[in-house]
C-alpha cells in the first residue's frame, strides 16, 4: 500500500522488526534533528554531540526550551516604566523644564525600589530580569541626572563641567558593573559605594531644591550662580559611587514581620513632611544618606585601631 511504512528484520542476534522509513531519526525533518541543528548553529561540536548517549538530543532540547522561554511581565512593568521616566527626565531637561525632570528622577527611584522587591514576594527573579534592570538604571540614574544637571548648571563650565558630568556617568557604570559581579559576595545588609538611584537623587535633588526656591522668592540664583556647588555635587555623588564606603541597604528589613503600633503613627508622620515640602525634605534625607557611608567608614576605622591598639 502506498504511503505504508516498511519493515525490515534486524541483522544478527536482535530480534523483531524495525521502521525502516523516511521519518526515521535522521530525516531531517523531524523536530529533533531540527533541534539538533539549531545546537550545532550555536557553536556546539557535532561530533561532541554525536559522543553523547542520545547524540546531544538532551542538551538540544534544553537550548531550545531556554531559547523559547518567555519572560515575566510583572517585574519587568515596573522596571520598564522606570526606564521611561529616566528618559522622560531626558526629555524634559532638553526642554528647560528642570523641576519636572529631577521630579521625574524620584519616580524612577520608586518604580526602581518595586521592580526587585515585586519579584522576590511573586518569585519572578530571572536572569533577563536582573540585566534589564541594569540597562535602565544606566538611563535612569547615569545619564539622565548627568544631562540634567550639564543642561542645568555645568554647561556654562565649559571643559570642566562636561567632564564633571563624564564623572558621574562613569561613576555610575562602574557602580552597576561592580554590584552584579559582587552580588553574592559584599554583606547584604551594606551597599559598597554610594547607590546610583541616592546619587541620582543628591544630584537631581539640588536642582529640583533650587528651581523650587527661586520659584519661591527665597533665593534669587539660577543654574549658572551656582556652577560650583553643582560641580562639587556631581563630582561628590560620581566618586562615592565607586568607592567603597559601605551605605546601609535596608535589605534587613523584613516587610512581612509585624511591627509595633506606633510604626503606622510614624509613616503617617513622614509622609505628612514629605507631602509639606518634598524637595526640601527629600533632598534633606538624600543628603544624610549619601553622608552616612563616610561616618560608617571612619566609624569602623577607628573601632579597627581600638582593637589593634587595645
Amino acid at each position: 500500500m502506498a504511503g505504508a511504512p516498511r519493515w525490515k528484520r534486524r541483522r544478527g542476534a536482535g530480534r523483531g522488526l524495525v521502521r525502516s522509513d523516511a521519518s526515521g531519526p535522521s530525516d531531517p525533518s523531524r523536530p529533533d534533528s531540527q533541534v539538533r541543528r539549531a545546537l550545532v548553529a550555536d557553536g556546539h561540536e557535532s561530533g561532541d554531540l554525536a559522543s553523547q548517549p542520545d547524540g546531544g538530543l538532551s542538551d538540544a532540547r534544553s537550548a531550545h526550551r531556554l531559547r523559547s522561554r518567555g519572560i515575566y511581565l510583572l517585574p519587568n512593568a515596573f522596571t520598564t516604566a522606570n526606564l521611561f521616566a529616566g528618559f522622560f527626565a531626558i526629555v524634559q531637561a532638553m526642554a528647560g523644564r528642570f523641576d519636572v525632570a529631577a521630579a521625574a528622577i524620584f519616580v524612577a527611584m520608586v518604580l526602581d525600589s518595586l521592580d526587585g522587591r515585586v519579584a522576590r514576594l511573586t518569585n519572578t527573579q530571572s536572569a533577563f530580569g536582573e540585566q534589564y534592570d541594569s540597562m535602565s538604571d544606566m538611563v535612569s540614574f547615569g545619564a539622565a541626572p548627568a544631562l540634567i544637571i550639564y543642561e542645568w548648571s555645568l554647561k556654562g563650565m565649559g571643559k570642566l563641567g562636561w567632564l564633571a558630568a563624564f564623572v558621574y556617568v562613569a561613576g555610575a557604570a562602574l557602580r552597576l558593573a561592580r554590584f552584579n559581579t559582587n552580588i553574592r559576595v559584599v554583606d547584604k545588609r551594606f551597599f559598597q559605594g554610594l547607590p546610583s538611584p541616592a546619587a541620582a537623587a543628591l544630584v537631581a535633588g539640588l536642582v529640583w531644591l533650587a528651581t523650587d526656591l527661586r520659584e519661591t522668592r527665597w533665593i534669587d540664583s539660577t543654574g549658572k550662580d551656582l556652577t560650583w556647588l553643582a560641580w562639587s555635587v556631581t563630582v561628590y555623588a560620581g566618586v562615592t559611587m565607586f568607592s567603597n564606603a559601605p551605605f546601609y541597604s535596608f535589605k534587613d528589613i523584613n516587610l512581612k514581620r509585624s511591627v509595633p503600633y506606633m510604626v503606622l503613627p510614624l509613616l503617617v508622620l513622614a509622609f505628612v513632611l514629605v507631602s509639606s515640602d518634598p524637595p526640601s525634605v527629600l533632598f534633606s534625607l538624600v543628603v544624610v544618606y549619601a553622608a552616612s557611608g563616610y561616618v560608617i567608614w571612619a566609624m569602623r576605622a577607628l573601632r579597627a585601631r581600638r582593637l589593634k591598639s587595645g
